[in-house]
C-alpha cells in the first residue's frame, strides 16, 4: 500500500537474535531526546559509504534472521511471489500510431519487455498476440547497467520516436534516450540525455524542451533543475537555447507541451515556486509569457483550443468568480495574445463531499474523474460552439474506484480501470462510437473474499470532524476487540485513498482472517483542496489527531484492542507512523513504517526535503521550527519509554525521501534500548525494490511482521 511523496507527480544497533527477546525488553528511566545540534548519527547520512553499507548489512542480517526464520515466512513469500508474477494481471494499455502498447514484468521477465500488438487483437479480449519491442533484461545485461522502466514519452504527431526513461536501479534520476518503434531500436545521433533528475517534452518531431542540471550545481536547493532550454536533434548539450531560468531557492521548473484534436498546441514552463504554488509560463511568438493565473492553479489540459485550468485556490475575474477544486477553461487563442487578461468560464464545480482528481482529453470529449464520498465518477465533457459546457456521466460499477488509463488527443478510445476492495480490476474502454462503456477484461480474483465484506465508518476527531475509513472484514465478525487489524492510511499531499483491489493485502492477511482498514484522514484530497490544506504547516497535528481518533473509533467498537492494532503507512505515510508510535503508543502493537521521513528538523538537508517545505514548514520560520520539533518521530523518541514494535524499512537509493531518516531512526532506537527491526532494500528507489522479486520479498517480510505481532 506504499504511497509516494511527489512534487508538482517514491538506521551501534540493538542486538537481538529473537523478537521476542526484544519484546521482554523492560524499559527504565526516561530522558528527552538530544538536540538536532547533538546529533551523533549525521555519519548515517551518506548514502552508501562502505562503513555506512556495513552497518546496514549487519542491520539487515539482524533482522532476516527473525522474520526470515518465522515458518510463516516462506509461504507467505511464495504467495507474494505468485501475485507478483501473475500472468493473468489486466494488460495496461498505451495507444500509440494505430497500436496498443504494453510493458509486462513476470517470472521470465524481471526487469519487464516492453510489447505491442494490434488495437484490434487487444480489444478482442482474449490474449493478444504481442511483439517484444524492447526486453530491458536484455539491455541490461548488454550494457551491464542495472535499468528500471520509468516510461516512455512518444513523439506525439507521427508517434514513431519516443523518449524512454531508464532509472539505475529506482532512483527518481533517470537516463533519456530516444528509440525507433519502427526499427525497434535506440536512434543513432538520436536524443540522449545523461543520467538526472530531468524532464523532457517535444516541441515537434525535432525540438525538446529539457529541465536539467546543464552545469554542474544547477539545481535548486530541492535536487531539482530550474532552467529549460530548448535542444535541437543533434545539438550538443552545451549548445542548447536557454528559454526559461527560475531560482535555486525554487522547487523546480519543467516543461509542458499540450495538443488538441485539431492540431493546437500549448507549450508551458511551469515554475513551481513552492510545493503547492506556481507559475505557468505560456512559449508565445514573441516569448515566453505569464499567465494571470492563481498561484495554486495548474493547467491541466487542452481541448478544443480550452486551456483546462485545475484551482486549489478562488479565482475572480471581474464578475466571474471560481470556486476551490473546481475546473476552469481558458480560451488559447486569447491566452496567447493577452496572457495577462484570460476570461476563464466555469467547466466543473465540486459539490461538498465531491472532489476532483484527473482530467484527460480524447479527440471527441474531456474526461473528468471525481470522487463523490470517496467513489469513483468519470464524466465525458464537450463544448458547443457556443462555448457552453455540457457532461455525461459514465455508466460504471458503483462503490469503487474508476481511473483514467490512458487517452489522448488523437484517439476516439479511452481506457479505464475499475477497481474495489473485494473485486478484481476491471479495463473498460469508452469511445464517440459507441453507446457506454465496454468491459473488455477483468483480472481473476487472487484472494479468496467470499468470506469478507467491505463497511464505511465514521470517527471524530479532536475537533469534532466526522473522519470517514473503510474497513474489510470478516462476514460476521463477532465485535469482541479480538480481531488482528492493519490501519493504513497517508494524510498528506491531496492525495486520496479509494476503494482499490490490493491482492497482496487480501492474500496475505483478510484471507488469513485479518481485518484490512483504510482511512481518509485529512491531509489527503477526498474531499477537496480543503480537507488537505486542514492539516498544512503547523495545523498538521490535526491529520495526526484523525489517524488516532479512528484507531480510538476501532478499539472503541470492539473491531480490534491495542493488543491486535497495527498500522501502517509509507513515505509521508511512514512519517505519519513514527508521530503515531511516539504520540500514541499505548494503542498499538505493531507498526511498519515504510520509506519514511522521521528527522523533522534536518528533512530540509536530507535528498529532496526543501520541496516539502509548503507541506510541512520551515526550520527558518519560528514556529514553524518549533512545531517540527514537537512532531518529530526522531526528536521525539523517549528513554525508557514502552513503545510498540516497528519495522522500518527503507532503500538505499531513495533519491527522494532518502533512507537518512530511516536510519537515524533506528540507530536512535538502538541507543535507547529500545526494540526494533530495521531493513534496507539495497535498490528499488522510493518503493519496495527495483523489481518484482524485491517487492514480494518485502510484503512477505512486512507480512510475517503483523503475523507474529498480532496474530500470535
Amino acid at each position: 500500500m506504499t504511497s509516494s511523496l511527489f512534487s508538482r507527480h517514491k538506521p551501534a544497533a540493538l542486538l537481538f537474535a529473537l523478537c521476542s527477546a526484544a519484546l521482554a525488553f523492560a524499559p527504565t528511566a526516561a530522558t528527552a531526546a538530544p538536540q538536532a545540534a547533538d546529533d551523533p548519527y549525521l555519519w548515517l547520512e551518506p548514502f552508501d559509504t562502505p562503513v555506512v553499507m556495513d552497518w546496514v548489512r549487519a542491520e539487515n542480517a539482524k533482522t532476516l534472521a527473525v522474520l526470515t526464520a518465522d515458518p510463516r515466512f516462506e509461504p507467505l513469500h511464495q504467495k507474494a511471489l505468485a501475485i507478483a508474477q501473475n500472468r493473468d494481471r489486466i494488460l495496461m494499455p498505451q495507444q500509440l500510431n494505430g497500436r496498443v502498447y504494453n510493458f509486462w514484468r513476470d517470472a521470465e521477465h524481471v526487469r519487464g519487455i516492453w510489447r505491442s500488438t494490434t488495437q484490434a487483437d487487444y480489444d478482442a479480449g482474449g490474449v493478444p498476440n504481442w511483439e517484444t519491442v524492447l526486453d530491458l533484461d536484455k539491455l541490461a545485461q548488454d550494457e551491464k547497467a542495472n535499468w528500471v522502466w520509468d516510461g516512455a514519452d512518444c513523439e506525439p504527431r507521427a508517434q514513431q520516436r519516443c523518449l524512454l526513461k531508464l532509472s539505475d536501479g529506482g532512483e527518481d534520476a533517470v537516463t533519456i534516450r530516444e528509440f525507433d518503434l519502427a526499427t525497434g531500436r535506440f536512434v543513432a545521433g538520436g536524443f540522449v540525455l545523461p543520467k538526472g533528475k530531468q524532464g523532457a517534452a517535444w516541441l515537434d518531431a525535432k525540438t525538446l524542451l529539457v529541465s536539467r542540471e546543464w552545469t554542474p550545481g544547477e539545481l535548486t536547493t530541492s535536487s531539482y533543475p530550474y532552467v529549460v532550454k530548448r535542444l535541437q536533434r543533434g545539438q550538443p548539450l552545451d549548445r542548447a537555447v536557454e528559454v526559461f531560468r527560475g531560482n535555486k531557492t525554487d522547487v523546480g521548473a519543467s516543461p509542458k507541451v499540450l495538443r488538441d484534436a485539431q492540431g493546437r498546441q500549448a507549450a508551458i514552463v511551469v515554475r513551481e515556486v513552492t510545493t503547492f504554488e506556481s507559475e505557468q509560463h505560456l512559449i508565445t511568438s514573441s516569448g515566453l509569457r505569464p499567465l494571470a493565473m492563481p498561484p495554486k492553479a495548474s493547467v491541466a489540459a487542452l481541448f478544443d483550443g480550452q486551456l483546462i485550468i485545475d484551482l486549489h485556490e478562488p479565482w475572480r475575474v471581474g464578475n466571474v468568480a471560481l470556486p476551490t477544486g473546481s475546473l476552469a477553461a481558458v480560451d488559447l487563442g486569447r491566452a496567447l495574445e493577452k496572457p495577462m487578461a484570460l476570461r476563464p468560464a466555469l467547466v466543473w464545480q465540486a459539490g461538498p463531499r465531491q472532489a476532483f482528481e484527473s482530467v484527460s482529453a480524447t479527440r471527441d470529449g474531456l474526461l473528468v474523474s471525481t470522487f463523490d464520498n470517496v467513489r469513483g465518477r468519470i464524466a465525458l465533457f464537450t463544448r458547443s460552439r457556443q462555448g457552453k459546457w455540457a457532461s455525461v456521466a459514465l455508466a460504471l460499477p458503483d462503490n469503487a474506484t474508476v481511473d483514467i488509463v490512458d487517452a489522448g488527443e488523437q484517439q476516439a478510445n479511452a481506457y479505464l480501470r475499475v477497481t474495489s476492495f473485494l473485486q478484481p480490476s476491471s479495463l473498460w474502454r469508452t469511445g464517440a462510437s459507441q453507446p457506454g462503456p465496454v468491459q473488455l477484461r477483468s483480472a481473476p480474483a487472487l484472494f479468496d473474499a467470499s468470506k469478507s465484506q467491505v463497511e464505511q465508518f465514521e470517527a471524530t476527531s479532536s475537533d469534532g470532524v466526522r473522519i470517514p475509513y473503510f474497513i474489510i472484514h470478516p462476514k460476521g465478525m463477532v465485535l469482541d476487540g479480538s480481531h488482528p487489524t492493519i490501519l493504513y492510511a497517508y494524510g498528506g499531499f491531496e492525495v486520496s485513498l479509494s476503494p482499490r483491489y490490493d491482492a497482496t493485502t487480501g492474500k496475505l492477511w483478510v484471507e488469513r482472517g485479518g481485518v484490512s482498514v483504510v482511512a481518509n484522514i485529512r491531509g489527503g484530497g477526498e474531499f477537496g483542496p480543503a480537507w488537505h490544506q486542514a492539516g498544512l504547516k503547523t495545523k498538521r497535528q490535526i491529520i495526526y489527531d484523525d489517524f488516532a481518533a479512528v484507531a480510538r473509533d476501532l478499539i472503541a467498537r470492539k473491531v480490534t484492542s491495542p493488543r491486535r492494532l497495527g498500522i501502517m503507512g509509507g513515505s509521508n505515510g511512514g512519517l505519519l507512523m513514527g508521530v503515531q508510535m511516539t504520540q500514541n503508543p499505548e494503542l498499538f502493537r505493531a507498526v511498519d513504517i515504510q520509506v519514511p521521513l522521521l528527522d523533522m528538523e534536518r528533512m530540509e538537508q536530507i535528498a529532496a526535503g526543501t520541496s516539502w517545505v509548503g507541506e510541512y514548514g520551515s526550520q527558518a520560520v519560528p514556529e514553524e521550527r518549533e512545531f517540527l520539533a514537537r512532531i518529530s518521530p526522531y526528536r521525539q523518541l523517549q528513554r525508557g519509554r514502552e513503545y510498540p514494535l516497528p519495522l522500518v524499512w527503507t532503500t538505499t537509493k531513495d533519491d527522494r525521501v532518502g533512507p537518512q531518516h530511516a536510519r537515524k531512526f533506528a540507530a536512535r532506537m538502538a541507543e535507547y534500548g529500545i526494540p526494533y527491526l530495521f531493513y534496507e532494500v539495497t535498490e528499488g528507489g522510493h518503493g519496495a525494490g527495483a523489481n518484482l522479486l524485491q517487492k514480494a520479498h518485502t510484503s512477505a517480510l512486512e507480512f510475517t511482521f503483523f503475523s507474529r505481532q498480532l496474530m500470535d
